[in-house]
């Protein structure tokens, strides 16, 4: 009853901004610019509203022609400063936090939040829960497991004493319903500053395992939950104890080790979990697939685009891809080709047409105007003018060690098609140069349960098909980079993670591609080489 009522009263409280979003579907153009307008004209007086002439700016277009297409790096110089303390730089608002990210690669940053971003968010997390809760209303019947910050967070604060990161999980859904939501969530947010992975992990199921009314859960990497659950049969006896050997939810446990599959252990500890939100795009959609076996009771819904500089999509039932969320933030789309290269100038969000794929542009309230967020969509419909968009890769992801610039929407599709062409679908597959072996070259790592030669066939696949690039090629012929190896590697999906999150990476942030540029994962993943790759493939 108290989940019950708390979802409610969290429900009512999403629906007037859900009705607006509904409406701001059917006049994309419109909300857009009176977006544009209120952002400049709330920042006109700051110093990059002075020097860009905000005051001035009538229409996008203008926008456009006054203001240049930027990178984190061109407001680094200003970010910096602001955690010095200064103010009126980017924003009139002052600065609450800031939020570290590092992305897919590369060093942290600090995106600065204010009140405005965090209410940008606000306006796409509402309309995102008011759809669900109006569409599966069973779901408000009981907790929820909502994982956002990575294990080991601790509170930080810049010289000028401003937080880095935020204290609690629940300032991203803001104001009093922060209550209602904390009420029925089924793991502490606490949990989060605990520093080891492995307690932290434990803490966590441990408080799962008690919840037999757990009928959400929210994640960000469908393998995350994965792992955290296979660990159920070798802890279930610490568990077990932990819970009260006499307790009804210890012999629920009980019966759950004794099944005979993951998916009957699931559904006997939380019958009534009804749906798992996990990014399900592009590298996600074998993990969330394995995800899906292993919760045969659950849905599985795939996530909208979220980063932590911005808001940009939010699923609804029902709909192929996610809800551009036109009401968070101004949104601009550079056309891209195949491999994800620029192709023309922005566009507008009411002027992208079905089938193609562009690059995020974001004019946010927490300070970074047309911010190139290097995430690429493809449109895939729409929602009376809002357009339907999913994640198919980043932009400017290059790995370019001797002059063979692969890139990694090209290694993504060709990959994607090995895979389907053999017959294979691995719960982890990652290119990466190795420069230390005898001989650089590319190495596939892979976790599949496949004997060696076929996997030396499905290398051998993939190196002809990226010789079709000229650069690649190019080094191959001179000599400069060996076949592609392949690295046989066990449990590789748990140490990409645990790795990713040692270098300091949020969970939401860990996004596992296709193709990455470190040069040294044959010493992280744990597994082999497979020998003779060449050989065995001819």
């Amino acid at each position: 009853m108290i989940c019950a009522l708390a979802n409610s009263l969290w429900l009512s409280g999403c629906l007037p901004e859900a009705v607006r979003f509904r409406r701001a579907t059917a006049r994309v153009s419109e909300e857009q610019t009176r977006l544009l307008r209120r952002l400049l004209a709330a920042n006109a007086g700051t110093e990059f509203g002075r020097r860009h002439a905000f005051g001035s700016i009538r229409t996008p277009e203008e926008y456009q022609r006054n203001v240049p297409l930027a990178t984190f790096d061109d407001y680094g110089p200003a970010i910096e400063r602001l955690a010095r303390g200064e103010t009126n730089l980017l924003t009139a608002e002052p600065v609450r936090m800031f939020e570290p990210t590092s992305g897919s690669s590369g060093a942290t940053k600090l995106v600065p939040y204010t009140a405005s971003l965090q209410a940008d968010f606000q306006r796409g997390i509402k309309p995102w829960i008011a759809n669900l809760f109006r569409h599966y209303p069973d779901l408000m019947a009981g907790s929820a497991f909502w994982s956002i910050s990575p294990a080991g967070a601790s509170s930080r604060r810049t010289a000028s004493g401003i937080p880095i990161g935020f204290d609690d999980d629940l300032q991203y859904v803001g104001g009093w319903q922060q209550r209602m939501v904390r009420s029925v969530m089924a793991v502490p947010t606490s949990l989060r500053h605990i520093p080891d992975i492995e307690r932290f992990r434990y803490q966590t199921l441990r408080a799962l395992v008690d919840r037999g009314d757990l009928r959400l859960i929210s994640v960000w990497n469908p393998t995350f939950l994965s792992l955290l659950v296979e660990r159920l049969p070798e802890w279930g006896d610490q568990l077990v104890q932990d819970l009260g050997a006499a307790s009804r939810r210890a012999e629920v446990l009980r019966a759950a080790i004794r099944a005979r599959t993951p998916g009957e252990r699931h559904a006997t500890l939380w019958p009534r979990l009804g749906l798992i939100s996990c990014w399900s795009d592009r590298a996600a959609a074998v993990p969330a697939d394995r995800l899906a076996a292993q919760f045969p009771q659950a849905r599985i819904q795939g996530k909208g685009l979220i980063a932590t500089e911005g808001f940009v999509s939010l699923p609804l039932v029902g709909r192929d891809g996610a809800a551009l969320a036109v009401r968070s933030h101004f949104f601009e789309f550079a056309p891209v080709d195949a491999e994800n290269r620029s192709t023309g100038q922005p566009l507008l969000a009411f002027q992208l047409d079905r089938g193609h794929r562009y690059a995020v542009i974001l004019s946010t309230g927490g300070g970074l105007y047309r911010y190139q967020l290097q995430d690429v969509v493809q449109v895939v419909g729409h929602v009376n003018q809002c357009p339907l968009i999913r994640f198919v890769g980043r932009q400017g992801y290059v790995s370019d060690r001797f002059g063979e610039k692969l890139n990694e929407a090209h290694v993504a599709r060709t990959l994607h098609e090995a895979l389907d062409l053999y017959g294979l679908s691995p719960s982890f597959a990652m290119l990466a140069c190795d420069d230390a072996l005898p001989g650089p070259a590319y190495v596939l790592y892979i976790d599949v349960a496949a004997p060696d030669e076929p996997l030396a066939r499905l290398a051998h696949h993939v190196d002809t098909e990226l010789r079709h690039s000229f650069h690649y090629d190019y080094a191959r012929r001179l000599g400069q980079l060996g076949s592609l190896r392949v690295f046989r590697a066990e449990g590789a999906s748990e140490d990409y993670l645990r790795e990713a999150a040692r270098s300091g990476q949020r969970l939401g942030d860990i996004k596992t591609l296709s193709l990455d540029r470190r040069t040294d994962w044959s010493n992280i993943l744990r597994g082999r080489f497979i020998p003779g790759t060449l050989e065995l493939a001819l």
